[in-house]
């Protein structure tokens, strides 16, 4: 899955949240649904948890204390306490009575030091004090029996060897009926099975043992906090036995965007048509039909579809029959799927159409609703090239005899890899001829190789649990800019995985990081807080830095073993270092080298002195916080270190070296005195290279020389790193500026780029803060660097990609601040637009700045937001709602984010991209952040509370905020939440990030004021 969100004292203004006149509906009260489960305490003091597995219940439970159900989000209420008789004294003796008395004395003085206990902190998981030793705990179902399984993770006494699910959806009433017949295989002997399902109305539960084929009902017990039932066999299921398990159920098709849920849209024709599409990563396969919804249980599925004639059914696998029954319904078969995991499950029901092209045997197909078939031609095209690429890359078939790409009108993810039935945002598949821009093109190319990728990295191969998602993402992100720059070389794609490992890299040097592989993920929003851009793009860069070292050939041969070795299996990190060590012939431990990257958080700070022939070098962990005294958590930190070495010296110009630094120090030999050295060549490594002084003058002088002896990549590399130590305090900010002086005599997209990004973020919050002068100050100073650059750009979309990218940077950037004329341009072919009713053609390439500038005016505003209503491409819809969401008038920006959230004119799977939107400018900062708090339980109740979306709109909304009233204000508003919100990664993220602005305005603030 790829998340579309991967594609970001107080100055006197009006707290314009607060008027009333912006806030005409109050937040509807959000309903809860109780849990309903007790506890019985069984056997305390008898047998202690371990701390390590971290339970779920603790003292606090046994009190009977209601807790909030992780993924669902519904909060329960109290639940009642129930006590297990301690038996009946059956000799009525004074010495019996006496015993019974203390008994149940010592009993009641247990509860009473648990519930009075000092320094104990309650919270959904319960009491958590250092070596509290604890009662074995047994839940209770909602009938009130007992649950006889306690922990998250089901068992592993039984495996799922095949699924036979039969699902009839009615989009009307947005209901669905649906049976699954179970086939299992019992690894250890047990009475129970135990699996999840969610929001599920089971009518019917049958057994069928191995020595009778004879059927037996059985009763379900729910234990919704774990989203888990558990049926208690009527014999024992015996090690080797195979097992039948039958559930006939009905359930809701969901309103948000996870599980089994329905849309609605309007065709061409303003009718309303509906949809219904599956989105179970990673876990919500168990809100569509009872399973092992946990990614090692792999197995086969034969999946049925019932639908009405008008509609198409979709799923993994090549339709088989298609029978038509009793009220104008068909019943669609699809053959036997693949072994695997239940993630990658998917059906579709909805009226489509398609374009296909056969690939050795197997049928490429894009579909979409009717009215948009015209753009699917890229996307076969693209996904043709991808597939055959792939095949011979991992010299592995694609197994299926299908590849279905499918463009969803709604959409939270990006894309989402179900194996044979790749599901789509419309805007990430589909290709507009006459709207979509060079980045639009990328984007849908680079986002078809992701997921063709996953065909193999998550599909064929799976990791084994969540704490080594990287594993998917991370390969998966390494393949997609990888193919690229096989096959679409000409898209210039290593330029977006370069700013991509610049934005990861800031996000890994926060305290609040977290190592790629994790031990500790156990809940829902633990596990949804690993797809993050760490997992991704951390992870891509890490491989990336890999096959560097090694080599293309040897990476390529360990890739196609550990394939080869794991196919339909689920594994852990270690197997791909194993694959690895096993091609290298151990000559490299690259199982010892690639855990130092993977088990701890961040990355290190490479710090460089040239002495004569030696090179002095030493390593920390690049850690941004400016505070003196200030370490980060989790000790020492140390890297084997791929140290990749240019040079210009008398006897070898651009000499080239490498070498491991495995140790905290080490020295260098070269082979003479050298005129300037550039570590970390192309900055193929994930660390940040810190200069002498006198390095970093004779960097900045070749620069300015001749900069073309670097690479753009090093160059950019050069702008990045110094800006970022400059932020750390290990070089003066001035340093940082005299190195972009040679920006006057830069041509190339990805150094510019970084150079304007580092500056907007400094002018961002000058601006927020009121300084407007000298934020005015600091666009002069860069806009004189690229004067020239500016001055050459055509209101086209002639030449290279890059060039045109880079054409659409530079006039974005004079049109935002009003030089060079630009503005004027803009708005006189956005008049000529309005007054063709918007039929004349616009450069693609600088529409979004034509309509930027548009939007400006009242009249400008109303016709855009007429045409974004009636436009059927989604490439020109989403430059008209980025321009809408630019405008200055808060009112305007305020009813964009609530229309969103009500999904009414504009999907709620834009709220994310508006919110960080409206937060980016000064006149939206903090009615965004506002608009957050005010609607925080409809954004949890529709996103959940650990998703990515979450985490981009709570960044998105804080992440320019520079003062400690502010920093205090969101602080209170996190803990006033549940505990489970306050400790989110991504809350302390923010809040970490906050602190950060605050110490470096401190810190540069007059200096830029002297110097500016």
């Amino acid at each position: 899955m790829i998340e579309n969100s991967m594609f970001e004292e107080e100055p006197d203004v009006v707290d314009l949240a607060k008027e009333p006149c912006l806030h005409p509906l109050e937040p509807d009260e959000v309903e809860y649904e109780p849990r309903g489960s007790r506890l019985l305490v069984r056997g305390l003091g008898e047998h202690d948890v371990d701390e390590d597995e971290e339970d779920y219940e603790s003292s606090a439970k046994l009190l009977g204390m209601s807790f909030m159900n992780r993924s669902s989000g519904l909060r329960s209420s109290a639940a009642g306490y129930r006590q297990s008789p301690d038996g009946t004294c059956s000799v009525p003796s004074a010495r019996t009575m006496g015993l019974c008395a203390f008994v149940i004395l010592v009993a009641i003085s247990v509860i009473m030091v648990i519930y009075l206990l000092p320094r104990c902190t309650f919270t959904k998981e319960g009491c958590h004090k250092k070596n509290q030793s604890m009662g074995l705990i047994q839940p209770i179902a909602t009938n009130g029996k007992l649950f006889p399984w306690a922990q998250a993770r089901l068992p592993t006494a039984l495996m799922p060897l095949r699924y036979e699910l039969t699902l009839h959806p009615n989009l009307t009433s947005m209901t669905f009926r649906g049976s699954v017949t179970i086939s299992l295989q019992a690894l250890q002997a047990t009475w129970n099975i135990i699996l999840h399902s969610t929001h599920h109305n089971i009518s019917r539960a049958t057994f069928t043992s191995a020595a009778s084929s004879q059927e037996k009902e059985v009763e379900v017990l729910e234990y919704p906090f774990h989203e888990q039932i558990a049926i208690v066999a009527p014999e024992t299921l015996l090690e080797g036995y195979n097992y039948t398990l039958k559930l006939e159920y009905s359930a809701n098709i969901s309103s948000s965007y996870y599980g089994f849920y329905g849309i609605s849209y309007p065709d061409e024709k303003k009718e309303n048509k509906y949809f219904a599409a599956t989105q179970f990563e990673p876990l919500a396969a168990r809100s569509a039909f009872p399973c092992f919804d946990e990614p090692a249980f792999k197995a086969t599925f034969i999946i049925r579809i019932i639908r009405e004639e008008q509609y198409t059914a979709l799923s993994n696998m090549p339709k088989i029959s298609s029978v038509p029954m009793e009220g104008g319904l068909v019943q669609d078969e699809f053959s036997e799927s693949m072994k695997m995991s239940t993630y990658l499950v998917a059906f579709i029901v909805g009226e489509m159409k398609n374009l296909s092209q056969d690939v050795n045997g197997t049928l490429v197909s894009v579909y979409t609703i009717p009215e948009k078939i015209g753009q699917v031609h890229h996307a076969l095209e693209t996904t043709v090239k991808l597939l055959e690429f792939y095949q011979n890359y991992f010299e592995i078939q694609y197994p299926l005899k299908k590849l279905d790409l499918v463009a969803i009108p709604d959409f939270e993810a990006g894309a989402m890899e179900n194996w044979g039935l790749l599901t789509f945002r419309e805007e990430t598949l589909l290709y507009d001829n006459d709207a979509s821009s060079v980045v639009d093109r990328k984007l849908v190319t680079k986002i078809i190789a992701h997921e063709v990728a996953h065909q193999w990295f998550g599909n064929l191969v799976t990791m084994h649990w969540w704490d080594d998602l990287w594993l998917n993402e991370g390969f998966a992100t390494f393949m997609e800019y990888f193919s690229l720059e096989k096959i679409f070389e000409e898209l210039y794609s290593y330029e977006d995985f370069l700013d991509a490992r610049f934005k990861t890299m800031k996000k890994d040097s926060l305290n609040s990081s977290h190592p790629i592989s994790l031990s500790s993920v156990q809940s829902s929003e633990q596990i949804e807080e690993m797809f993050d851009s760490l997992s991704y793009f951390k992870g891509a860069s890490l491989l990336l830095m890999l096959k560097t070292y090694l080599g293309e050939d040897v990476f390529q041969r360990a890739v196609v073993l550990y394939l080869h070795n794991h196919s339909y299996g689920s594994i852990q990190s270690d197997d791909l270092w194993d694959s690895f060590n096993e091609v290298t012939n151990k000559t490299l431990d690259v199982k010892k080298m690639m855990k130092t990257w993977t088990l701890q958080k961040g990355f290190p700070l490479v710090t460089v002195h040239r002495n004569r022939k030696e090179l002095h070098v030493q390593q920390e962990r690049f850690f941004l916080n400016m505070k003196p005294g200030v370490q980060p958590s989790g000790g020492s930190y140390l890297w084997h270190i791929p140290l990749t070495i240019v040079s210009e010296g008398r006897n070898c110009s651009k000499c080239q070296s490498v070498s491991l630094l495995e140790t905290k120090s080490d020295v260098i030999n070269l082979t003479e005195e050298v005129q300037w050295i550039k570590v970390n060549i192309n900055m193929t490594g994930y660390y940040i290279v810190h200069y002498a002084d006198n390095d970093w003058e004779a960097l900045i002088k070749q620069l300015k020389i001749n900069p073309y002896v670097l690479s753009d990549k090093d160059r950019a590399n050069l702008i990045n790193n110094i800006f970022e130590l400059a932020g750390l305090g290990k070089v003066p900010l001035q340093r940082a500026f005299d190195l972009i002086d040679y920006l006057r005599n830069e041509n190339c997209t990805a150094p510019i780029t970084e150079a304007l990004f580092q500056t907007g973020l400094i002018y961002n919050l000058l601006e927020k803060l009121g300084y407007m002068d000298l934020a005015s100050r600091l666009v002069t100073r860069v806009f004189k660097l690229l004067q020239s650059q500016i001055q050459q750009q055509m209101w086209t979309d002639e030449g290279t990609p890059s060039s045109r990218e880079l054409r659409s940077v530079l006039l974005e950037f004079a049109c935002t601040h009003n030089l060079e004329n630009c503005s004027t341009t803009a708005m006189k072919l956005f008049d000529e637009w309005m007054a063709s009713n918007g039929t004349r053609s616009l450069p693609t390439d600088v529409m979004t700045t034509v309509f930027k500038v548009g939007a400006k005016t009242e009249k400008g505003w109303s016709f855009l937001l007429s045409k974004y209503m009636s436009l059927r491409s989604e490439a020109e819809k989403n430059k008209i709602l980025e321009a809408l969401a630019s405008s200055e008038d808060v009112r305007k920006l305020y009813w964009l984010m609530k229309t969103s959230l009500s999904g009414d004119n504009i999907r709620t799977q834009k709220l994310s991209f508006l919110i960080r939107t409206v937060g980016q400018r000064f006149p939206g900062h903090l009615l965004a952040w506002d608009f957050v708090k005010e609607n925080w339980n409809k954004l949890v109740q529709k996103f959940h509370l650990g998703s990515y979306t979450m985490h981009s709109i709570v960044a998105g909304s804080t992440h320019l905020f520079s003062t400690k009233a502010h920093l205090s204000e969101v602080q209170a508003f996190f803990k006033n939440q549940s505990e489970a919100t306050s400790q989110l990664r991504y809350v302390q993220e923010a809040l970490e990030v906050i602190q950060l602005n605050i110490q470096w305005m401190e810190k540069n603030l007059k200096i830029l004021k002297w110097w500016l």
